[in-house]
């Protein structure tokens, strides 16, 4: 497991010199959305391909 502290400098390796603090503050924000929904999907799991097309039908034919 990788400290906060080593991503964000993998992050920052991997923008072009030219990026703005906005920038960089989006890739943080999606990092840490990203690490947020592995973490909740290890936790409670996840849906097969076939029950979220269900839940979709379901929900588009009402």
């Amino acid at each position: 497991m990788s400290t906060a502290k080593a991503e964000v400098e993998g992050l920052l390796r991997t923008l072009p010199d030219d990026a703005s603090l906005e920038d960089i503050q989006y890739h943080l924000y999606v990092l840490e959305k990203v690490k947020k929904g592995e973490e909740r999907a290890a936790e409670e799991g996840t849906l097969s391909q076939e029950d979220v097309m269900a839940r979709m039908r379901q929900w588009l034919d009402d």
